[in-house]
């Protein structure tokens, strides 16, 4: 059976990155300019296509009245190099990165999608370090992603210490964050093995320290995995994106 929206490609031509960037946006099958739409921007996009099944999933929420009008944008990496590049904090073409989702992609979206063009309605989402990218955008820029989801993010000091120092309003952003109760020996990318569950609890802790509008859950016996994240997407979206006038 094939997908009931709309998948289609748009390429960027990065200012601040200086290269080409293609998005993939999905919109579901009652897209209408007449309707408004939240607008899902997610690092890592084709794994969260692919394995993540985002298009599949928001067919069967949509139609089931389990979600609002949501359109989903993926934007993937070249290599694993270039994604710590702009995913990482300290990446060398981090903040170039954020600049281009800021004011290169954000404008463009807003142009061709009907939406409430506030950041209650737009959401950054990513898996491992695509939600550190999620979290530390959108404490950086409060105003323009007021929806932040993490699917086993990767925590260091320097992030929990950027969530102790920020002096945004936490209670202005939805979290939605998910750890697997395995990850503390995540296996990473690289191939290293990492605790990834001790500095995630202790995100969720100061999270709810600072009065954020939180949902977080610890996915038993799950480990850093696609399997365990595709299984509570629908829990992610049907949370998430249930809210629009």
């Amino acid at each position: 059976m094939g997908r009931k929206g709309t998948m289609t490609e748009k390429t960027i031509d990065s200012n601040y990155l200086q290269e080409e960037h293609t998005i993939k946006i999905y919109q579901p099958e009652t897209f209408s300019p007449l309707y408004r739409y939240n607008i899902c921007i997610m690092q890592d996009g084709n794994d969260y296509f692919q394995m993540g099944r985002v298009a599949t999933f928001s067919d069967r929420l949509h139609e089931d009245g389990n979600i609002s009008n949501t359109v989903f944008v993926g934007i993937h990496y070249k290599n694993r190099q270039d994604r710590r590049n702009k995913y990482h904090p300290n990446g060398k073409e981090h903040e170039a990165y954020t600049k281009f989702i800021v004011h290169e992609l954000v404008p463009l979206l807003d142009e061709m999608i009907p939406s409430n063009q506030l950041g209650s309605t737009r959401a950054l989402m990513g898996d491992s370090l695509a939600g550190t990218f999620a979290l530390v955008t959108a404490l950086t820029y409060p105003n323009t992603f007021g929806k932040v989801i993490m699917h086993s993010p990767y925590i260091d000091e320097a992030v929990l210490q950027l969530v102790r120092d920020s002096e945004i309003d936490f209670s202005t952003i939805d979290f939605y964050h998910i750890i697997g109760t395995r990850e503390d020996e995540a296996v990473l990318s690289d191939g290293k093995v990492e605790d990834l569950l001790t500095p995630n609890r202790e995100l969720n802790h100061l999270l709810n320290k600072k009065g954020a509008n939180y949902t977080y859950h610890e996915i038993e016996d799950g480990n850093h995995t696609w399997k365990y994240w595709q299984k509570d997407m629908p829990h992610t979206l049907s949370t998430m994106f249930n809210d629009l006038d």
